[in-house]
């Protein structure tokens, strides 16, 4: 039996899903200012691939690095933790 590398894991929240099978998902750090001491928010976005089109906006979900499957899009969602209200 193969053994397959690690993939990476993040978990954010859905800021748009007004694609077809696709949705970008924020992910907020908060980062220690390295000279001021400051905490500052740092944002990310990823584009992932959502398959059943399931996600709406403000699901904090779990995704999952995966091969290129367009020009943006190289994360595929795991699981929804938690539904928007």
């Amino acid at each position: 039996m193969e053994k397959r590398n690690l993939r990476k894991e993040r978990i954010g929240i859905v800021t748009s899903n007004k694609m077809e099978k696709s949705i970008v998902v924020s992910e907020v750090k908060k980062m220690k200012h390295p000279l001021y001491g400051k905490f500052v928010l740092n944002t990310k976005k990823y584009v992932a691939h959502d398959e059943e089109n399931t996600c709406k906006e403000g699901d904090t979900v779990k995704i999952m690095e995966t091969r290129p499957m367009s020009k943006s899009k190289r994360w595929r969602l795991v699981d929804v933790i938690e539904r928007a209200k």
